[in-house]
């Protein structure tokens, strides 16, 4: 059961790409429903060539990012822990703002996506470099998501193959999807994929906040061993105040369940105050964002509908 759980790391990497992989998908498929109703079919090939170099500079970035943190953790540099956590915390920092962000915006533009994206194909084909336009249209996409995908993974999840292969699983999960719903035109409710992932996405990102905090302390801890400040609160405890509690003897995050519950929902067998503070707040705070967003939406579907109805 001890090894089973060490597979847990990739159910996160395997959510997110899931759910960034399949707003990539979105692009692509109306994208080659465009170019065929617009009978250019013969430019499907730069769609293709926009995906690949998307992935190619989203797999760049991904393992600048681990390959970065794992040089500073072998470093013998004095420095370089600092510099490390300094990383891990920035990353994590990054990581919160982009998905909190991506669940938003996506959210409010979920309506206007397919006429900003047939508009930027009807530009693209009327232009001299039609099959360059397209290649940027994808690629552009297809980066974007994968490198908020890219910073989560760096931020929170270094297991190697396992967050890998629930990336890829995510990957293939999105593709399916997306096959199933332009290829084989099955109904496919995205209103309701999109809403369950972004609950799930919001309790991911509670869970980088606790994981920030860490490495934050972690600066801090580093900075008082090298004499440059003074953690003169608590020995393990420079900036996250009191401890809440200490459950390693009841529920341990380093075995199964505890590390299903670390994984998924942030669970901490060591919780302090700024901590429990912070991811509160965090999925308070982008929860009510994200539903004002569904509020907005509405408003906007209803001056639609009246103006269709005036007219």
């Amino acid at each position: 059961m001890a090894d089973l759980s060490n597979w847990t790391a990739a159910l996160p990497a395997f959510v997110v790409t899931l759910r960034e992989g399949f707003e990539a998908t979105l692009v692509v498929g109306i994208v080659l429903a465009s170019l065929a109703k617009a009978s250019r079919s013969n430019l499907n090939r730069w769609v293709w060539f926009g995906i690949v170099g998307g992935i190619i500079a989203s797999v760049v970035i991904g393992t600048l990012l681990v390959q970065g943190i794992q040089a500073l953790d072998q470093s013998q540099q004095t420095y370089a822990p600092l510099l490390k956590e300094l990383l891990e915390t920035s990353l994590g920092i990054t990581a919160i703002a982009l998905l909190g962000w991506m669940l938003v915006w996506m959210t409010q533009q979920s309506q206007s996506l397919s006429g900003e994206v047939k508009s930027a194909v009807t530009a693209a084909l009327n232009s001299d470099t039609a099959g360059w336009g397209i290649f940027g249209i994808i690629a552009i996409a297809v980066t974007r998501e994968g490198f908020e995908t890219a910073v989560f993974l760096a931020a929170q999840f270094q297991e190697g193959l396992v967050t890998l292969l629930g990336a890829i699983a995510g990957l293939l999960g999105a593709g399916i999807l997306g096959v199933l719903l332009f290829r084989w035109s099955i109904r496919i409710n995205i209103s309701s994929f999109f809403k369950v992932m972004g609950a799930v996405l919001i309790v991911l990102i509670g869970a980088l906040t606790i994981s920030a905090l860490k490495h934050g302390n972690g600066v801090a801890l580093v900075a008082n061993d090298l004499g440059l400040i003074d953690c003169w609160s608590l020995p393990d405890s420079c900036v996250l105040g009191p401890q809440l509690w200490d459950l390693s003897s009841v529920l341990s995050d380093r075995q199964f369940p505890g590390l299903v519950f670390k994984t998924l929902l942030g669970y901490r067998d060591h919780l302090y105050v700024a901590q429990a503070i912070a991811y509160i707040a965090t999925v308070a705070t982008i929860s009510a964002l994200y539903l004002r967003s569904f509020s907005t939406l509405s408003t906007k579907q209803k001056v639609k509908q009246a103006r269709q109805e005036a007219q």
